[in-house]
C-alpha cells in the first residue's frame, strides 16, 4: 500500500507496527537480564536493541510522513475505535528505545524520555478523556484499551527507575497498576457476555498477557528487586494469561498470520524477563524453574513471528488494507 497520489510512493504504515519495536526492544531486554544472571552473551541483547532502534527509526519516520502524504488514512486510524489506541504505542516504543540507549548516551536516554513519556502521557488523556464519554460499542472493546495508559505507565516507570528516579517510576506505576484493573473488569465483561471476538481482532488478546508481566518488570525496577509476593503473584497471573492463550492458539489463529501477531510479543518477552530478573537477585525457588522455560519460549515466539514478517514483507503483503473512517467512539 503506498499514499495516494505521493511522487515517493511511501508505504503507509499503521500505527499498529510500532509493536514490532516492543517485540524487539523486549527480547533485547531478555537477554541483557539473561547475561547478568546466567553470563549469556551481553552482545545479543546489544544488536537487538541496535535493531529494533532501526526499526523504531523507520516505522516512526514513515508513520509521521503519513501525515503529510496520506492524511486521510491517519485522521480514519485516529477515529476508529480500535486501531486507534496502536497510536500510543509510539511512544511506548521511544521509552524502550531510551532503555537501549542508556548505557551509552545518558543525556540521548532522558531526550527520548522526555519525548516518549509526553507522547504517552498527552496520548492517553487524548485517548482516555474520549472513552469516559461513553456510547461505545461492545464489539470494540479488546485488549487494545490496555496500550494508552497500562502499557505506557508500566514502561514509563521502569525507564524512569533505570534513569534514577524511582519515585516518578511508582507515580506511574500506579497509574498503571489501577488503570489494568479497572479495564480489565470491562474486558473481561466484554469477553464473557457479548459476541465472540472476529477473527481479525482476536490477535488483539496478545496484548491481554502484558499487563501482568509488564508491570512485573515495573515493580521490580522502582522497588529493591527481590524476589516478594506480589513480584511472584504478578509472574503467576501472567502465567495464567498465557497458558489461556495457549488454550485458545486454534481459535485466535483463524485470522491468518500478519503484523498483528506482534501483539504476543511483548508480553512473552516481558515475562521472561521477570523471571530472570528474579532469577539474577537470588530467586533460587520456582523462577529457577520458570525463567530458562520462559526465556527459550520468549526467543522461539519472536524468531517465529520475524521470520513469518520477513516473509510477508519480501511478496509485498505485510501493509494491510486501508481502513474506513469511522466515527469517534
Amino acid at each position: 500500500m503506498v499514499a495516494a497520489g505521493s511522487k515517493t510512493r511511501l508505504p503507509v504504515v499503521p500505527a499498529a507496527f510500532f509493536g514490532i519495536v516492543l517485540g524487539l526492544a523486549g527480547l533485547a531486554n531478555v537477554w541483557r537480564a539473561a547475561h547478568i544472571a546466567w553470563g549469556l552473551p551481553s552482545m545479543i541483547g546489544e544488536a537487538l536493541f541496535a535493531i529494533a532502534a532501526l526499526v523504531w527509526l523507520i516505522v516512526a519516520t514513515l508513520y509521521t510522513l503519513k501525515w503529510i502524504v496520506a492524511p486521510e488514512e491517519a485522521r480514519a486510524e485516529a477515529e476508529h475505535p480500535v486501531q486507534c489506541c496502536f497510536i500510543g504505542l509510539g511512544g511506548v516504543a521511544t521509552l524502550l528505545i531510551a532503555q537501549g540507549a542508556l548505557p551509552y548516551a545518558r543525556a540521548a536516554a532522558v531526550a527520548l524520555f522526555a519525548i516518549g513519556a509526553a507522547f504517552t502521557l498527552g496520548f492517553a488523556l487524548w485517548r482516555t478523556g474520549l472513552l469516559w464519554r461513553g456510547a461505545r460499542a461492545a464489539a470494540a472493546s479488546t485488549p487494545v484499551l490496555y496500550l494508552p495508559t497500562v502499557a505506557g505507565g508500566f514502561v514509563a516507570g521502569t525507564t524512569a527507575a533505570a534513569l534514577g528516579w524511582a519515585d516518578w517510576g511508582q507515580l506511574a506505576f500506579g497509574a498503571a497498576f489501577f488503570s489494568w484493573l479497572a479495564i480489565e473488569s470491562v474486558l473481561l465483561h466484554r469477553l464473557y457476555t457479548a459476541d465472540t471476538l472476529a477473527p481479525a481482532l482476536r490477535p488483539t488478546l496478545g496484548i491481554q498477557l502484558a499487563p501482568p508481566a509488564v508491570g512485573a518488570v515495573c515493580y521490580l525496577s522502582i522497588g529493591s528487586g527481590a524476589p516478594d509476593l506480589v513480584a511472584h503473584a504478578m509472574i503467576g497471573y501472567a502465567l495464567l494469561q498465557a497458558i489461556l492463550l495457549l488454550r485458545l492458539w486454534r481459535w485466535i489463529a483463524e485470522q491468518p498470520f500478519g503484523a498483528a501477531y506482534w501483539a504476543f510479543t511483548f508480553g512473552a518477552t516481558a515475562l521472561a524477563g521477570a523471571a530472570i530478573k528474579l532469577v539474577a537477585h537470588g530467586d533460587a525457588g520456582a523462577m529457577s524453574v520458570l525463567a530458562p522455560v520462559l526465556f527459550v519460549g520468549a526467543n522461539l515466539l519472536v524468531a517465529a513471528i520475524t521470520m513469518g514478517t520477513l516473509g510477508l514483507l519480501v511478496r509485498r503483503r505485510l501493509l494491510p488494507a486501508a481502513l474506513v473512517p469511522q466515527q469517534q467512539s
